[in-house]
């Protein structure tokens, strides 16, 4: 089918990971069970932490949203993949693209600002712990939560916007399992400078402020941690950050992966199966680390089983 500009262009592929048919049924298999374990792993970490009072805290307050967030941003590209593999259907609308590039870089924003924002939690439970009620009130949380989430709206929908203004010619296939800004762009016929100076802006300032506030907080942390007499003391401070240290330098470890994997290849496919990681396996871990490293929560999960088998 053949496009010539954008008001022509009702439709883009999305070629996937994979053309042969075979390797294309054990993807459906591995990303639906991908998809399941994220969606029930975070799924069961938002009940554990909403049943049980004693979760009810600013840290546990700021982890159902991340969880709710990585829950959403698995659902914004994992089906829609699952469906095109099982229709043997590449097609994906001009809308429908831009709809799902909007929600990857939404939820994936507000991902990336709730990290920060547990980040400044850690900071102030370890550095002033007298006034941790204080400055980590529920209504401080929850415009904590809010603030993130209209930063990340407002940035996704400008980033989106911008690709209302291309032209499309011929080709438009994206060579990856879900609509991806970068690519998108990759296929315009017309002149895309502004548009990536303005990514590069957004990167910058999107992912570089809220890597900076936890930068500065575990400075901050490590720096008060130093001055606990006790190694114990010291001990018991720090592992209450390893969990959130662990989400951290997965999140942004499989970020900077795709970026060099980018960078250093010219095959737009290796790329797609580098940021498999970045967009699908580490929400998928992320209920596994906090579960695995976490006492309250793994007595909070016996109790809300116990309570489920009773109702049964």
């Amino acid at each position: 089918m053949e496009f010539n500009n954008r008001t022509d262009t009702t439709e883009f592929l999305l070629l996937g990971l994979s053309d042969d048919p075979e390797v294309q049924a054990i993807l459906f298999g591995l990303f639906l069970f991908l998809y399941l374990v994220t969606f029930l792993g975070n799924l069961l970490i938002i009940l554990t932490i909403s049943s049980d009072s004693r979760l009810h805290t600013p840290m546990y307050f700021l982890l159902s949203n991340l969880s709710l967030a990585d829950i959403c941003i698995s659902s914004s590209t994992v089906p829609k993949m699952l469906l095109n593999i099982q229709t043997r259907d590449q097609r994906i609308s001009y809308t429908g693209c831009l709809t799902q590039a909007f929600f990857v870089l939404n939820f994936a924003g507000l991902e990336n600002c709730l990290l920060s924002a547990m980040a400044y939690d850690r900071y102030v439970a370890i550095c002033h712990p007298l006034r941790y009620t204080v400055i980590m009130n529920s209504h401080f949380c929850t415009l904590l939560v809010l603030l993130s989430l209209i930063i990340s709206v407002v940035i996704a929908l400008l980033l989106s916007l911008m690709v209302l203004q291309l032209t499309f010619c011929t080709n438009v296939e994206i060579p990856h399992f879900f609509c991806e800004l970068s690519q998108i762009i990759k296929l315009a016929c017309s002149d895309t400078f502004i548009d990536e100076i303005f990514i590069y802006i957004a990167t910058l300032l999107f992912g570089g402020i809220p890597f900076f506030g936890i930068f500065l907080s575990y400075t901050k942390i490590v720096a008060s941690v130093f001055k606990i007499p006790s190694g114990q003391g010291r001990y018991k401070a720090f592992s209450t950050c390893g969990s959130h240290l662990s989400v951290v330098s997965l999140f942004y470890g499989t970020g900077l992966g795709v970026y060099f994997s980018s960078a250093v290849t010219e095959s737009p496919r290796k790329t797609a199966v580098a940021s498999v990681m970045y967009s699908t396996v580490t929400q998928m871990l992320n209920p596994f680390i906090y579960s695995l490293r976490n006492r309250d929560i793994k007595e909070a999960w016996r109790k809300l089983t116990t309570m489920m088998a009773s109702a049964l």
